[in-house]
């Protein structure tokens, strides 16, 4: 029983929504026998999904369950314009995500040439403040990417991400908040799932919900690493995923 919560089918802005594109979406979800899909797209695009299309979608395709979710930048002062973005529509469930650390996108390829300038332990702990703030925040369903950070390769030196994301996922507890095991590491150059096997590690052990996501963004890409991302919970010892309906949370079997 596998589901993908974190597909962007207009992905950086470069696809348009239609029927013919959405069910290639559906049809590579079929294929790799997901149960459930979510569409999310960066808060950036809000304005080109078509909410009309996706209702009907989830109407006419009655043997996967779609979901719709938004996965919405977090930075400190933002809280006001992301509760008047997500209020615009009855979402599933919210992703908070860091790609900005202090206005720096640390995630683009254009400028990751920073992380060499820069000290690494310090840039570590600016990212886990940044979402622990999104997490206090109170304004989100799931964490995304928890440690998006390592993404080119980049690891801190004085301590490890682990020692890093404690404080992170002790109030991610606090709040009852769901962390995705996000695959779309293991394309990126840190070639590692988001978070690593030691980060969940720790969260099996405090019992921090997880669901399961590829972050596609072109419809070859869905469901890609889920499968091993279902595997790596199960030997950890997760036995349940979390679905959402209209922000609440479900959890259902993780079944391999």
């Amino acid at each position: 029983m596998l589901l993908d919560y974190h597909i962007h089918a207009a992905a950086h802005g470069e696809y348009s929504y239609s029927w013919s594109w959405l069910e290639q979406f559906m049809n590579t979800a079929r294929s790799r026998q997901l149960i459930e899909i979510g569409f999310t797209e960066h808060d950036e695009y809000i304005n080109m999904i078509d909410f009309q299309l996706l209702e009907r979608i989830r109407q006419e395709n009655d043997d996967i369950t779609v979901k719709i979710g938004l996965e919405v930048d977090y930075w400190e002062g933002r809280e006001k314009e992301i509760r008047q973005i997500v209020a615009g529509y009855p979402f599933d469930y919210i992703i908070g995500s860091i790609h900005y650390i202090d206005g720096w996108a640390f995630d683009h390829p254009d400028y990751k040439d920073k992380f060499d300038s820069m000290d690494l332990d310090d840039i570590c702990q600016r990212y886990f403040d940044l979402v622990n703030s999104s997490v206090r925040s109170g304004l989100f369903t799931v964490i995304g990417h928890i440690d998006l950070v390592k993404k080119w390769g980049h690891r801190p030196v004085k301590h490890n991400l682990r020692y890093y994301t404690k404080d992170v996922l002790n109030n991610i507890k606090k709040s009852d908040l769901t962390v995705e095991i996000n695959s779309a590491g293991l394309r990126k150059p840190v070639a590692e799932m988001y978070p690593s096997r030691e980060i969940l590690e720790l969260m099996a052990e405090m019992k921090i919900p997880i669901t399961l996501s590829s972050d596609a963004h072109h419809p070859s890409e869905v469901g890609v690493g889920v499968a091993e991302a279902a595997s790596m919970a199960w030997a950890v010892g997760y036995r349940e995923i979390a679905s959402f309906s209209r922000g609440s949370r479900i959890m259902l079997p993780l079944v391999l």
